[in-house]
Parts: structure tokens; sequence; C-alpha cells
């Protein structure tokens, strides 16, 4: 990792308190996320976290495309198919990402995370585990893990879980954009505010009397002041507007009836003929172990549901699916990836509960 991959700064604000400020310094690769950026952020967070002048933390990506995209799924597939060391950097980077996400989730004190642009796997991690949710009218949130062989990691067994109705299994089986509407009626994002704002929100924050002494209530004043001033800009939720629509689609038995509902739609709608187009291209072993996986945490905390999760994804470095995701999308760009199973009900019982054993 560059010395600048992920910057750090400590802004002096009111009271003689600071707002520590993480930058994800990628922009070229959409703040995708690396091994040494997670232990950076890690490291940091522990040492604000135990810094008492250190009265909230901002969390934002550099440039105006994306917040964070993802992983770095290349250096991913190298490890799964030329290290040396087989799938163990692989191990270590899932092992810390979680722990990272788990860390954010349990921050002792505010964290502001301005989910701008594209946020995408890894990148909803770190949005969905914050005090203070931030989207804007260019946010892209997606879990699209069923076009590369993984599945809906990062916390998503918890979070698609307490979505209402069946959206949760939809968003994962479709890998679908949601907007900043969308992804506060997910229960994603708490705020909807304005780009244009972003450097009048950090200033409120740091200018505001309130950050010494309730510094919760501070960072929720200044947010909702500029949530205010930003509805004008802000799109209506695509999902809520289908939410019926869903649910209808959806109710079947079965996940294979599900997928071809899904897959088989043949409307007028750009937004479901998008889900469509990917309901009919994704990897079928995703498809099936976000099923099961979901199935299995409906009821568990947020710790067992990581602790599960890590297990999972072990399975997925080396079981073959994954890579050949990332081969098809990012190494040799065929984009025709040559799944274990192209269907639902070609795949054998016994593939998916080896992802469990």
């Amino acid at each position: 990792m560059s010395e600048q991959a992920i910057v750090f700064e400590e802004k002096p604000a009111a009271g003689g308190k600071r707002v520590g400020v993480a930058c994800l310094n990628q922009p070229k690769a959409l703040n995708s996320l690396s091994l040494p950026m997670i232990r950076a952020l890690e490291a940091q967070l522990e040492r604000w976290a135990a810094d008492d002048a250190i009265a909230a933390v901002w969390l934002e990506g550099a440039g105006d495309k994306a917040f964070c995209a993802g992983g770095d799924i290349v250096a991913l597939y190298r490890s799964m198919t030329e290290g040396s060391s087989g799938p163990d950097e692989g191990v270590e980077f899932f092992t810390e990402e979680y722990a990272l996400d788990y860390q954010i989730h349990t921050f002792p004190k505010p964290i502001v995370a301005w989910g701008n642009g594209f946020v995408m796997g890894g990148g909803v991690g770190l949005l969905a585990g914050a005090s203070h949710r931030v989207v804007t009218e260019h946010s892209r949130v997606a879990m699209p893990e069923v076009t590369i062989g993984l599945y809906p990691d990062v916390g998503a067994s918890w979070f698609l879980n307490h979505m209402p109705g069946h959206l949760g299994l939809f968003i994962g089986l479709t890998g679908v954009h949601l907007n900043a509407a969308d992804a506060c009626y997910l229960g994603l994002a708490d705020r909807r505010i304005a780009h244009e704002h972003r450097d009048a929100v950090l200033d409120g924050l740091l200018q505001s009397d309130d950050l010494a002494a309730a510094p919760q209530a501070a960072v929720n004043g200044v947010l909702r002041t500029f949530e205010r001033e930003s509805v004008a800009v802000m799109p209506t939720s695509a999902v809520q507007a289908r939410r019926e629509a869903i649910d209808e689609l959806m109710d079947v038995e079965g996940l294979a009836s599900q997928v071809k509902r899904i897959a088989d739609y043949d409307g007028d709608d750009a937004w479901f003929q998008r889900a469509a187009k990917t309901a009919r291209t994704g990897s079928p072993t995703t498809m099936a172990i976000l099923e099961r996986q979901l199935r299995e945490t409906r009821l568990d905390g947020l710790k067992t549901v990581f602790d599960k999760e890590l297990k999972l994804s072990i399975r997925c470095l080396e079981k073959g699916e994954f890579a050949e995701g990332i081969r098809a999308l990012l190494i040799d760009k065929d984009k025709n990836p040559r799944w274990r199973y192209p269907s639902l009900e070609s795949m054998d019982p016994a593939w998916v509960a080896g992802f469990f054993e």
C-alpha cells in the first residue's frame, strides 16, 4: 500500500475536541479496499476510540465517483490462482475485513460515513455499520456478488434479513443498484444529503457547540439541517415503488422457481429488465448459498453472522466459483463465466452443502 492509499487527518473542532477524518484515497480504483488499507483503518479507529479528544469520525472516499466500490478482488484472484500459499491471503483479507466491519458497527463514538457515488460490496460493509450513514443523489448502492460467484457478505446476512418481505433475497439474487431513497427505505442509510453540501456539513460538525458534550446529538442536528435543504435533488425510491410487484414475483415455492420468475420477466420496466438479466447470467451457486445463508442466519446476532460469513467465504476461496467469476469479469474480461452448474435445477445438493461444512 502506498502511503496515500488511505489518508488520515484530525480536524480541530469546538470545545477543544477534534474530528478524525479517514479518506479512502484510491479514486482510480473507485477506492476499492486492499488488505493494507483495511489494517490501517482498523488500527486508526482503535486509536481514535481510545483518544478522549476525538469526538467523532468522518469516513469518505476520494473523488466524486465512489465511496468504495468493494474489495480488491483482483488481488484475491491472484491469491487463489497464483499465490504459493494458496488461499491464505484471501483468508487474511476476509478475516480482517469482517473484523473492521464489526469494529465500525460497535464503535463507541459517532462515525459519519459519506456514501457518495458507488457503494458496493465491501463499501456497503463500511457504510452499513456507521452510526450516521449519509447517501447523496449520486449514490449507487449494490451487493453484486452474484455476478462474480461470491455471495453478499460483509454483514449482508444480517442486513438483508432485516429488510421487509422478500426484498433482501431479491436484492442479493439480482445485485440491483439502489439509489439514496432506496438505501434509506431498506435500512442501509439514514440521511439523504446533496453532495454539494459535503464541505458545509463537515464544517457544521466542526463548529457545533454541542460536539463536546453531546456528540451524537450534534451530528444528528447538523445532518438534519442539510437533509432538509437537499430534498429537491433527491430521487424517489425505485424499490418502494415496486415493493408489491417484487413480493408478488417472489411469492412462489422454492428458490429455482423464484429465480425463474425474475429471469423470465418480459415487461417494459427497465429496472426489472436489469434484474432479470442478472438472474439469467449470475452464478447459480451464489444464489443457492445465499438463500441457505439467509435462512440459517435469520435469527442470529451480528457477531454470529460475521463468524458464519467468514467460514462461508473461506469455502468460496477454495471451491473455484469465485475465482472463475473474477476471471470472466476482470481478468480475461470475456464476461462469459463458466459456472460449475449452469442452473439451480442442475445443481448437486452436495455441492451447496460443501460450502457449509
